[in-house]
């Protein structure tokens, strides 16, 4: 069986990433390709387009997100994720169980004793007006009949696990700073996500998107990136489709067999990414990118830089500056690589055409 090095799998991952080389691809097809971006922080998802796409103009996510064809909810993790409405709607109803566990592990305690089928049926009656609401205004609407747990944990319950919710525009649009204000997808969208289907189509389909945008890759990558605990079926149902290899740890990959799978010797482009990128979280073994000394940066909202294709720096927008900050020694040729993605980057941010880029000492 074929060993892939981390060299070779860090090729593959910016492949799929869209990182080794920027993509033609429409702002679409891009979120439905890398299978939603990580979207917690309202503006990160604008950093992380621009360094994927050519010529990305900020403009058109706005578009896609007031005309509700891409949407902002809670699904992988239980984090808040751009997504395309399709994917959404196909994907939710797979979802609704770990969302809710995931809620009632956060908040046991206050949430003991709820009746989850009445508080369900309490919030969807205080949106049937059809008005957006605040998690803490939904909370506070039902907590009369349940005072005990507090706004933030039934808000939470709420919007996060028992009612389908999309948090409306203008809340993450370019430049824009907004309250969140949710409504139920099918008030949003105009119908319910498909029912959870007994054959599981939904998660053969998710094991596929998944290769696709960050194989080849182990099981415990895919359980990490979406946190389902209930694929293995629909793994063991794909696996005459898909190719095996090992990593140099000896852990099984699975893969699609077209799947592009460069050479480990491809020079990789700087790229800057944003908080919680998904090319980081999306993975259990993170070493095909980041090195175990940094990994707490993935998780803690630091933007980094990408140097020959693995983490290597952090970076902040300060008085319309990046400043960027070596996690190592840059050469000379890095640093001028870094200083010009940067410069970009800044010109992007800002609208200036701009220069203005510090690269600490590493």
């Amino acid at each position: 069986m074929t060993v892939l090095d981390t060299r070779a799998l860090n090729r593959a991952t910016l492949a799929r990433q869209l990182l080794l080389d920027r993509t033609g691809l429409p702002v679409l097809d891009a979120v439905a390709h890398l299978g939603g971006l990580q979207a917690q922080e309202p503006q990160e998802p604008f950093t992380g387009l621009w360094s994927r796409l050519r010529a990305f103009d900020p403009a058109a996510l706005d578009t896609l997100l007031t005309g509700r064809h891409v949407v902002r909810t809670h699904l992988m993790r239980r984090t808040v994720h751009l997504l395309t409405a399709g994917d959404v709607l196909a994907w939710r109803s797979r979802f609704d169980t770990m969302l809710c566990r995931r809620v009632l592990g956060t908040y046991r305690r206050e949430l003991e004793g709820v009746d989850l089928a009445e508080l369900a049926a309490a919030g969807r009656a205080v949106l049937a007006d059809g008005e957006p609401r605040s998690m803490g205004e939904l909370a506070r609407a039902v907590a009369g009949r349940w005072p005990a747990p507090g706004p933030r944990a039934l808000g939470e319950l709420l919007v996060a696990g028992l009612i389908p919710s999309v948090q409306l525009p203008p809340r993450g649009l370019w430049r824009t700073k907004a309250g969140v204000r949710n409504l139920p997808l099918a008030a949003w969208l105009g119908r319910d996500a498909d029912p959870l289907d007994p054959a599981d189509g939904a998660g053969r389909a998710l094991v596929r998107r998944y290769l696709a945008a960050f194989g080849p890759a182990a099981t415990a990558d895919l359980r990490a990136w979406c946190g389902l605990t209930g694929l293995p079926p629909a793994v063991k149902a794909l696996r005459e489709e898909l190719v095996v290899f090992r990593d140099e740890r000896g852990r099984e990959l699975l893969d699609l067999p077209g799947a592009p799978r460069p050479d480990p010797d491809t020079p990789a482009p700087v790229r800057f990414l944003p908080a919680f990128d998904n090319s980081i979280l999306g993975y259990d073994d993170r070493s095909r990118i980041i090195d175990d000394a940094h990994r707490g940066l993935s998780v803690a909202g630091e933007r980094v830089v990408l140097v020959d294709g693995r983490v290597s720096a952090t970076w902040t927008l300060a008085a319309d500056a990046v400043v960027v900050r070596p996690l190592r020694p840059l050469t000379k040729a890095e640093r001028e690589e870094v200083t010009a993605e940067g410069s970009d980057l800044a010109a992007f941010l800002t609208d200036r055409e701009s220069d203005r880029v510090r690269v600490e000492p590493g």
